[in-house]
């Protein structure tokens, strides 16, 4: 559009060029506004109609397509029919349950994998940039080299300018036209890909994902997988391709990384695939929904809401035309009986061949599949033991450190009976670590974290590991329960693990078959306490859903830990961040955490000073010091005053927390209030030290 605007405003120009030699200088402001204002008015509207008419006409660019493709694993079909395709600026979200072809439809767009049957045409000159290519790098290559690989067409193109800039130095005035061009295509180039920006969006894709300056010397072969994965998204974010895919990108970041994200690909000039069972994010992010069922798929236009509804009609409308037209295939059937029938009793060919026309029209009739209303998913049972006590988990004054790095600091808490609470915070925040102090896996420095009375606890953790890998599942599932065979495979198939599947190596099990088993083993026992750590990482959608419904009908206490919001806005009925070291409880689910914890946020930097205000306030100071001595000691024993009062404060509200322990909605209250005072004594030191 700039450069439409800009090629008319240069005919402008040219026009009023010639009418001012035509006429001269001196008259050419009168002549203008007589004579010929309304001339370029008209030409002026023109200019912009036409702008506009360009602008519509320019067409909406179809990324990637494909058709009817198809694709074999041996003589296995795992694809029949896939036909879609993306636009510009597009982002799709691809859905399915696991195993339903997902990541090799992602390998087959990449090239990774080919294909048997159907097309698959992309845009001449789209780039490709693709979230689970783990690419090799040297051995000594540390998190910031990794990222700037992202810059190697950069780093070309800008050493082609020096060499040209070099070049015009030392040439002759009749190459100096070509080169100057050559520099001008290179130029326009590098600053089109970002060349200038380089630094600004290098800052930003590390402050989004949380890779600080520590986290960028680390060396990239000695990272954890999560990490990895981390690194490599923001490579590929900083590459900036035309058509970016991502398979389950949320898997490893926390809720702030993934808000960020979110953020930065609605903005994305690019078109974007998303393999995710993230609803939450699928809601916020996807304009287009392709759902892969039974090898085939079906595109929805809008966000995963959107696709529930759309879905839900058609299937509707589906199961009312199989109805009919089995109304009408019942009652022809029934006819064609009938003329056979008299055919034979009549002796009558007449008959005979009407039927035979009757039944040749039945099978040539398109026949209504019968729509699948529900789909098979893990059908989860659960024994709840007898009640436990009241005060389930109860957390006093809990501090755990690292060497230098704190992670929980006189942390207090209670669950109580019945609770489901969600359990959230910044990746490294220590969640984990505390749960396994709870578990007693973990020893705490300071404090106390205890279970209540009664409790039969079950425990998910999120790496799911098998005492011996070797066994098969249904071994497994019986090493430590008395079953027959026959009623174990039986309730094993609740759990989706059907005919020879219960003969499976527990070391070939996929993250999601894992985490079914352990459930299914957990489940069996009688519980009145489920601790989860990233319950649903794994799982796909149905399955999230089902494991959502088993929660909400159990009787006991959940305490879990998740980045999925939508698991927790349908189960959980608190949300506990930990924050500084700091457990700070919200009464409400996500969206309600979200809410009143911004509004903590913004009441406390409204409070705070900012640095402009803290500049010219010690810039006052400093005056002050030069011509009034006495008046500045005074200044120092009244701020010396107001920091002992906060201090007197703060252990007050630090003694009404241990005293209201039992009390959650109080201690959120003290709690709040207790960040409030730490942030006011901190800014009053910064002042009397100034």
């Amino acid at each position: 559009m700039t450069s439409l605007i800009s090629l008319y405003c240069f005919e402008v120009i040219g026009i009023l060029l010639i009418i001012s030699q035509s006429w001269g200088l001196f008259y050419f402001s009168k002549v203008l506004v007589i004579n010929y204002m309304p001339i370029l008015l008209l030409l002026i509207i023109k200019i912009k109609n036409s702008v506009e008419q360009r602008i519509m006409e320019v067409p909406i660019m179809i990324e990637l397509a494909l058709s009817k493709l198809q694709k074999y694993y041996g003589a296995s079909m795992v694809l029949e029919d896939i036909t879609f395709e993306v636009k510009s600026n597009e982002r799709v979200g691809i859905i399915g349950v696991n195993g339903s072809g997902k990541t090799t439809l992602f390998k087959i767009i990449m090239g990774i994998e080919g294909y048997e049957k159907g097309m698959l045409s992309m845009r001449k000159g789209a780039t490709l940039g693709y979230l689970e290519q783990m690419p090799l790098f040297p051995k000594s290559f540390k998190v910031i080299d990794v990222l700037k690989e992202a810059f190697n067409k950069l780093h070309s193109l800008q050493k082609e300018m020096e060499l040209l800039e070099k070049e015009l130095s030392v040439i002759d005035e009749a190459q100096m036209n070509r080169t100057l061009n050559k520099y001008s295509e290179v130029q326009t180039l590098y600053e089109g890909l970002g060349g200038y920006e380089q630094e600004e969006k290098l800052s930003r894709v590390c402050t989004g994902l949380k890779i600080n300056d520590e986290f960028k010397d680390k060396i990239f072969d000695n990272l954890s997988g999560g990490e990895k994965t981390t690194v490599i998204l923001g490579k590929i974010l900083l590459e900036n391709p035309d058509i970016l895919l991502l398979d389950e990108p949320s898997n490893h970041l926390d809720l702030e990384a993934m808000e960020w994200l979110e953020a930065y690909l609605k903005d994305y000039k690019g078109a974007v695939l998303i393999i995710s069972h993230d609803r939450y994010f699928l809601d916020n992010v996807a304009t287009k929904i392709v759902e892969i069922e039974d090898m085939t798929c079906k595109t929805y236009e809008g966000n995963y809401s959107d696709f529930i509804k759309e879905k839900e009609t058609q299937l509707q409308l589906q199961l009312e035309h199989y109805e009919d037209q089995q109304k009408k295939i019942n009652a022809m059937e029934k006819s064609i009986a009938q003329l056979r029938d008299w055919a034979i009793r009549a002796d009558n060919n007449k008959f005979f061949r009407r039927a035979a026309s009757m039944q040749k029209a039945l099978d040539k009739l398109q026949r209504v599949p019968k729509p699948v209303m529900e789909r098979r998913s893990i059908n989860i049972d659960v024994n709840t033991s007898g009640r436990s006590g009241n005060n389930v988990v109860t957390i006093n004054n809990l501090s755990k450190s690292y060497g230098k790095n704190m992670l929980l600091n006189k942390a207090e808490l209670l669950i109580r009976k019945g609770e489901a609470v969600a359990l959230i915070g910044a990746n490294g925040s220590g969640k984990s670590t505390l749960i396994k102090i709870l578990l007693g896996m973990e020893k705490a420095d300071e404090g106390t974290a205890i279970l209540g009375s009664s409790i039969k606890l079950a425990y998910l953790p999120q790496n799911i590991t098998f005492d011996n890998e070797e066994n098969t599942v249904l071994e497994c599932f019986r090493e430590n329960i008395v079953i027959t065979e026959g009623k174990g495979r039986e309730y094993l198939a609740k759990y989706m693990f059907f005919g020879e599947m219960v003969f499976k190596r527990v070391g070939g099990l996929s993250g999601g078959e894992r985490t079914r088993l352990k459930l299914a083993i957990l489940m069996y026992e009688e519980i009145n306490l489920l601790i989860m750590d990233e319950p649903t990482n794994h799982l796909d959608i149905p399955s999230r859903e089902e494991l959502e419904e088993l929660l909400k009908e159990f009787q006991g206490t959940v305490l879990f830990v998740s980045h999925d919001r939508q698991f927790i806005n349908n189960i959980a009925r608190r949300v506990v961040e930990l924050r500084d070291g700091l457990l700070i409880s919200y009464e409400g689910d996500y969206d309600y955490y979200k809410e009143k914890s911004s509004q903590l946020k913004y009441s406390l930097s409204a409070k705070a000073p900012s640095e402009e205000e803290n500049s010219a306030k010690n810039k006052k100071n400093r005056v002050q010091d030069n011509s009034k001595p006495k008046g500045n000691q005074w200044k120092k024993a009244a701020l010396e005053k107001e920091i002992e009062e906060a201090e007197e404060k703060l252990k007050a509200v630090e003694e009404d927390i241990t005293r209201v322990s039992d009390d959650y909605e109080q201690l959120n209250s003290l709690y709040n209030e207790k960040l409030e005072l730490q942030s006011i004594i901190e800014k009053l030191m910064e002042e009397y030290f100034s």
